[in-house]
Order: C-alpha cells, then sequence, then structure tokens
C-alpha cells in the first residue's frame, strides 16, 4: 500500500515534469531562435549602414573632387560602391560568411555582376519600387546566411555621362572596362541592389549550446526535486502509516 502510494507520487509527479519540460524546451527554443535572428540582424544592418555611409561619403566629398580627372585618368576610389567594397574588403577575410557585394544588373566592372539568386532579388526591387529593402534567408556552403538588399536607382543624370552610351563615356573608362557593359542604365529605376549577407551558423550554434545547458539544469533540477519528494513523502507520510498500522 506504501510502496503503491509512493509509486503513484512518483507517477504524477514525472507525468507534470515531462509536461512542463517539454514545453519549457519548445518556448526556450523558439526564445533562443528569436535571439540568433535578431543578433544576425543587428549585425548585417550595421555592416550595410557601414557600406552605405562610406558609399554616401565617397559620393558626397570624394567623387566631386576627382571628378575633372576621370577626362585624363580614371581612378576607382572615386566610384562610391567601388569605395564601400573595398572598405568592407577586411571584414570578409576575417569573418567567413560575412559579405558585402554592389550587384548589378549590367555592371560596369565584371566583378560586380549580379548572380541567379541576386538577379532574382534585384527583379523584385524592380518590380516592386515601394519597398525600401528585402530581407531573407538562403543555403550556403557555411550554413544559412541571412542577407538584407537595398536597391540602387540612379536618380542623378550626372551618373549618365559614364553609363548612358559608349559614345558620351569618358575614354580612360572605356580604355578600362571596354563598350560591352555598363550603359544604358534607365533614370529612376532600380538597376542593381546593395546586398549584405551574414552566417547564422555561429548565433544557431551558440543558441543550442545555450539550449542544451539550460535543459541539463532543468533535468538536474527535477532529479534533486524527485529525491527530496520522495525522502518528504517517507518521512511524512510512509513511516507515520507504518507507525499507525503497529499501534492498531
Amino acid at each position: 500500500m506504501n510502496l503503491s502510494l509512493t509509486a503513484k507520487l512518483n507517477f504524477t509527479f514525472l507525468a507534470v515534469f515531462s509536461a512542463g519540460y517539454v514545453a519549457t524546451g519548445i518556448l526556450v527554443d523558439r526564445a533562443l531562435q528569436s535571439a540568433a535572428a535578431q543578433t544576425t540582424m543587428r549585425d548585417a544592418s550595421l555592416m550595410i549602414e557601414a557600406a552605405t555611409a562610406v558609399h554616401n561619403y565617397t559620393s558626397e566629398q570624394v567623387t566631386p573632387l576627382l571628378s575633372a580627372q576621370i577626362k585624363d585618368a580614371f581612378v576607382p576610389q572615386s566610384i562610391p560602391a567601388y569605395s564601400a567594397i573595398e572598405s568592407l574588403l577586411p571584414i570578409e577575410k576575417k569573418l567567413p560568411g560575412f559579405s558585402y557585394k554592389h550587384a548589378m544588373l549590367n555592371p560596369t566592372n565584371p566583378r560586380d555582376r549580379a548572380t541567379d539568386w541576386e538577379n532574382d532579388v534585384i527583379r523584385r526591387l524592380h518590380d516592386h519600387p515601394e519597398l525600401p529593402e528585402v530581407i531573407g534567408e538562403r543555403a550556403t556552403p557555411l550554413g544559412p546566411s541571412l542577407y538584407i538588399a537595398r536597391p540602387t536607382r540612379i536618380n542623378s543624370s550626372a551618373c549618365l555621362k559614364c553609363h548612358s552610351t559608349p559614345s558620351e563615356a569618358p575614354r580612360p573608362v572605356l580604355d578600362k572596362y571596354g563598350p560591352a557593359n555598363g550603359f544604358g542604365w534607365p533614370l529612376h529605376e532600380t538597376i542593381g541592389a546593395q546586398f549584405v549577407s551574414v552566417p547564422m551558423s555561429l548565433p544557431l550554434e551558440q543558441a543550442r549550446s545555450v539550449w542544451r545547458t539550460v535543459m541539463m539544469s532543468f533535468a538536474a533540477v527535477f532529479a534533486c526535486a524527485l529525491v527530496a519528494l520522495n525522502l518528504v513523502v517517507n518521512s511524512l507520510i510512509t513511516r507515520r502509516t507504518t507507525a499507525l498500522r503497529a499501534a492498531d
């Protein structure tokens, strides 16, 4: 009878704990996954804001100073997209999986040509000009990666002196890149996008590590509570019941 009572209490405690353990595991996992996504998004946002800052600085302060030289010599550092890419190259080399690219549908520099998946994102931004950016995930050899893409549009006719027709382009630009690419860019339309990609593998692995620690700690607390419960049951119920039976 006493053994049966103890077993019933243990079974009830196990059932309650199991339900709580599963629910806790799901809730903690969701919270940690959300935190990992937020961490990745923060890193991606910082990276694209840094690229945009360099891009704007070059456009507003460097390009005007060097614009007169383009008739005699092409200076790539005067191109905002070039400066932004070069400025973030050290980060890409130091942190595998982190990348910044100013992808274009019809670039002057071949290294800026959009890949297939980048083409799809640029087309979406082109077809939906109301979108300020596109955020998504994609599979990479290093695991899942989060990306942010912001549209690139030509809003100043001054930019078209290098990108309207080959006959209008400065000779140094043609000498470096040729007359086949980077021309016919339309005003006020999306012709490319800034892409920042940040790997999610590290934040996800950290989330999994924290989840394992939390669940193991929870299990350890349960084991201690189960032992304490059995001691209390044995002390307060089982022994008293045995004493009462002996008295009868």
